[in-house]
């Protein structure tokens, strides 16, 4: 008991001192792969070119994605495998939407893409990328696959602080004070598969100030010790990817008015195959997909497989995290306690409603996005799966309007 005890003190300091770099521990690893790094819009800081690093994090997309090459050795023995993200703001007082990602370091991907080094087609033509590229494979091009879907919440950390001067009376009463930080943990066991061997993770935030976020990821890996618990043999293909990872690349609108999907080969030997689907509604003016329950058809070989409309209604839960949050008054009727009267009485009152507390297309501020599962039949060979949602707005002047939607195939191999 003791020697554990002093082991543990030992990984303790190992998780505080190795800041960047592989963290080793007892029964499992972990990869800080970013450290507290600041991700911001500045266009300066790749006009002179991508400066790409196979140690440090790097940048591409005038800094609203970063990069990290990491080298994760192949597991043995059956492993579960866990993201862990904090955010926290840096300036940027807005709520956005981020995405961790992952892709091979020695293929075709947005990295020799945004180099230059590899053109993807720009048509106009609605059976291609309809000026949304990158968002299915394309010759030796595959999109990243998300690890992760979150949303920055209106300004923590940064705006904290119950002394601010710019937002000192926006606490409501029902909070004790305002988290330091936001932070969300998934099981992405699924996809390790990807991970295994030379990768780039990333992180994009969808943010347009010089501020930005601290942004913080890690991945865990917890290796059975069991001799008698081999790896399972794992599969994973992707399907579509439409978060702006790619410049020219818009918001993309493009599921109002079309099918979109890609043709994906699955193994013969290939068992409990399921679809990881993430999708999030953005357009925050009135009346635009943020606020407007949307839809989301997905088909099989052109035939409807599965629909549902994803929509959050418990987004006043993460008021905590949301210190910039707008806030308005509503007049409404309450019933309090009286003493005097010794009962209830009605009354009149305005009560304060932030922006954070409203409903939206799957996401909160301040919320994370896990992914919808869905169980496929016995499938294999060559098979269509596309996405529509025929209600969805359009992408005009001045109303961004627009759907961030990623999904994968992942199952077993027998």
């Amino acid at each position: 008991m003791k020697q554990q005890i002093l082991q543990l003190l030992a990984l303790t300091v190992l998780m505080v001192s190795c800041g960047p770099k592989e963290i080793p521990s007892i029964g499992d690893k972990v990869y800080h792969v970013f450290d507290q790094e600041h991700l911001y819009f500045d266009p300066e800081l790749t006009k002179d070119g991508i400066k790409v690093s196979d140690t440090a994090p790097f940048y591409i997309e005038a800094g609203r994605i970063m990069l990290r090459k990491i080298n994760i050795p192949k597991f043995e023995r059956e492993t579960k495998v866990s993201i862990i993200v904090e955010e926290t703001s840096a300036g940027d007082r807005w709520d956005k939407a981020g995405s961790v990602f992952v892709m091979d370091a020695n293929g075709v991907n947005m990295l020799t893409v945004a180099q230059e080094q590899y053109k993807l087609k720009h048509s106009d033509d609605a059976e291609q990328t309809d000026n949304y590229p990158g968002m299915i494979a394309e010759g030796e091009y595959k999109p990243a696959v998300e690890l992760m879907r979150f949303m920055t919440p209106f300004g923590v950390g940064h705006y904290s602080k119950q002394d601010t001067s710019k937002y000192p009376n926006r606490m409501p009463v029902y909070i004790d004070g305002w988290a330091e930080k936001a932070m969300w943990k998934q099981d992405i066991t699924q996809l390790l598969p990807l991970l295994e061997g030379e990768v780039y993770i990333g992180v994009h935030i969808d943010t347009w100030t010089k501020e930005g976020y601290n942004v913080d990821v890690k991945l865990r890996f917890d290796e059975s010790e069991n001799a008698y618990a081999p790896a399972k043999k794992r599969w994973v293909a992707p399907v579509l990817n439409s978060v702006r990872y790619i410049p020219p690349q818009r918001g993309c609108d493009k599921f109002q008015r079309a099918d979109v999907g890609t043709s994906v080969e699955i193994p013969a030997n290939a068992k409990d195959v399921q679809l990881a689907y993430i999708t999030t509604g953005h357009g925050g003016h009135s009346g635009g997909d943020e606020f407007v329950p949307t839809e989301n058809i997905i088909k099989l070989d052109g035939e409807e497989f599965f629909k549902f409309t994803p929509w959050r209604t418990d987004c006043a839960s993460f008021r905590r995290f949301n210190p910039t949050s707008g806030v308005w008054l509503k007049k409404r009727n309450v019933d309090y306690i009286d003493w005097e009267a010794k009962g209830y009485r009605t009354k009149e009152i305005e009560e304060p409603e932030a922006s954070s507390d409203l409903s939206r297309s799957n996401w909160c501020p301040g919320s994370d996005v896990p992914p919808m599962i869905i169980p496929m039949d016995k499938i294999s060979g060559q098979h269509e799966i596309t996405v529509s949602m025929p209600t969805a707005q359009k992408l005009k002047e001045g109303e961004q309007n627009f759907w961030f939607v990623s999904a994968y195939l992942f199952g077993e191999l027998n």
